[in-house]
């Protein structure tokens, strides 16, 4: 997995690379990054800034969160419902 860059750095490098006083190669071999996550950074800010359509990352969290919980949710129904078909079971008329 590749090191995670603090969120003020990220910040930085995209507000130079905005200026485009220099080439994008030489600003990401100046930051000590690939082109294409400067590309990839350069594309997030834009998304978050509201310029360009896509998922924030406030979004990407929700979704995750709402996930885990859909999760969470589903394997709780599936307990109750086993729970309620064994005690229907012992319950029954004869």
């Amino acid at each position: 997995m590749p090191k995670a860059f603090p969120e003020q750095f990220r910040r930085d490098v995209v507000a130079v690379a905005r200026r485009r006083e220099i080439p994008m190669s030489k600003i990401a071999k100046d930051f000590g990054i690939s082109e294409s996550c400067l590309h990839r950074w350069l594309k997030q800010a834009d998304i978050e800034d509201g310029v360009q359509d896509g998922v924030t990352a406030a979004e990407r969290a929700e979704l995750r969160e709402s996930r885990k919980r859909i999760k969470t949710l589903e394997q709780e129904n599936y307990i109750l419902r086993r729970a309620a078909a064994y005690l229907s079971q012992g319950t029954s008329p004869k």
